[in-house]
């Protein structure tokens, strides 16, 4: 998996990029959604297999999930930005499992369990693979797992975010000067 600070900084970027409105409470929801499918994890200790359809990188990694969750915060959360709401949180739950399916370890992300529960990787595989565990995240591994990080996704996202702004900027222009 990348870390959690990858995919929080996925979810930060999404939030700021498809919220033209701001909504505070969207870009919490969007970080969160962004690390939620690693909650997983508790698997491992209830016994369940890293390939069982509830284990690692398994449903809450799935297209499937993401949808689920972005209509659970979409009736709940939503209110009159409904759309904006589903499709960031969707884009930034989504996020999670595509950037596990760049990584250089672990067995594949069930993109599409409960109909397939074969695992996936896609043909970039570049991000280091993070730990898991707090202390293990602390070494020369975890040091390593940033470095690929900030390359492949920070550099990525600050490229989306610094677009975005010169697109709203440039609007803003046109239509105060014209």
């Amino acid at each position: 998996m990348a870390s959690v600070f990858g995919h929080g900084f996925v979810g930060f970027t999404l939030a700021k990029v498809i919220d033209s409105k701001k909504i505070k409470w969207l870009l919490f929801a969007a970080i969160f959604s962004s690390v939620l499918p690693d909650f997983d994890v508790i698997g491992f200790y209830l016994g369940i297999s890293y390939l069982h359809p509830l284990g690692h990188r398994g449903f809450t990694h799935s297209i499937l999930f993401s949808i689920i969750w972005a209509f659970i915060l979409m009736v709940t959360w939503g209110r009159n930005n409904k759309l904006v709401w589903f499709f960031t949180i969707f884009s930034s739950t989504l996020s999670h499992g595509l950037l596990d399916a760049m990584t250089s370890g672990g067995k594949g992300v069930g993109f599409f369990i409960p109909f397939d529960n074969d695992r996936y990787f896609l043909p970039f595989r570049g991000i280091k693979v993070s730990p898991i565990g707090v202390s293990e995240f602390f070494s020369e591994w975890g040091l390593k797992v940033l470095l690929s990080e900030f390359k492949y996704i920070v550099l990525s996202c600050l490229v989306l975010l610094i677009v975005r702004f010169l697109v709203v900027k440039l609007k803003d222009w046109y239509y105060n000067e014209f």
